[in-house]
């Protein structure tokens, strides 16, 4: 079982063949179990330009504001979404997209981020509170991809702009997922953020937690997620530049970016 977080720096334009998602396709059609959650950062910046409204990123997230979050919810669960859906059915995968919010897959909160010591508002953003599997084991029984679009609900039923890393470690934990891939668009995690010459091939859990306060910008969830994947089930994480399939086909042979283990 592998469930993988699909950056939105790999999907394509202009509905060229992703040769990421192939090899997905690829690994499903032989009898692996994955599910697939997506991001979509580019996709969502090019849609807020159009419509003349700034990027603005607080603590690594998102600062999302209503009329953000109604562009952010129509990329992903739509645009995004059915792009990645739509090629893995080409290449005769039985792929179904569904929200991180559709079947009780998961419940948010609206999230508080700590900058300099105070806690911060970001707006519609969640912190996600539980992850329920129930769904995706239905499905990953009836031999369907499921595709997973960060978009989470609160109990009350405020719809809310969830990181994709976070829906990954949520979802693989629940599923006690064998290994949660973070497909992205760094090499892995760097001992002394940002310096690439100081990449990470393994590192324990216990000790990414240590210098987890080190880390800056879209790393931050990217940690927290790997920890909390690890902490509810899963057995291990491997963090890696999904932007180039020999690097995706070398994290299903074991090898490559950065392990995290128990």
């Amino acid at each position: 079982m592998i469930v993988m977080k699909y950056g939105g720096h790999a999907l394509p334009s202009g509905g060229a063949i992703d040769p990421v998602l192939e090899l997905i396709a690829e690994q499903h059609l032989s009898g692996q179990s994955i599910v697939l959650t997506h991001g979509g950062g580019p996709q969502i910046n090019e849609a807020l330009t159009k419509v003349g409204i700034a990027k603005e990123m607080i603590g690594g997230y998102r600062k999302t504001t209503p009329e953000v979050f109604e562009i952010v919810q129509e990329v992903l669960s739509g645009k995004v979404l059915r792009t990645i859906v739509n090629q893995l059915i080409s290449f005769g995968v039985d792929a179904v997209g569904l929200s991180a919010a559709d079947g009780n897959l998961t419940r948010a909160v609206r999230m508080q981020v700590d900058i300099a010591g105070k806690s911060t508002d970001i707006g519609l953003v969640g912190d996600i509170q539980s992850a329920d599997a129930t769904i995706l084991n239905l499905l990953l029984e009836a031999r369907k991809l499921p595709v997973i679009s960060p978009i989470g609900v609160s109990a009350s039923g405020q719809g809310l702009n969830l990181n994709a890393d976070l829906v990954a470690g949520a979802v693989g934990g629940a599923l006690g997922a064998q290994c949660v891939f973070f497909m992205t668009d760094v090499a892995g995690i760097y001992r002394n953020w940002p310096d690439q010459n100081s990449l990470i091939s393994e590192i324990s859990a216990e000790e990414l937690a240590s210098i987890a306060p080190l880390f800056a910008e879209g790393m931050v969830p990217k940690v927290k997620a790997a920890l909390a994947a690890l902490s509810h089930g899963a057995a291990s994480v491997r963090i890696f530049d999904g932007r180039n399939v020999d690097n995706l086909r070398a994290a299903f042979a074991g090898i490559g970016g950065t392990l995290v283990s128990k």
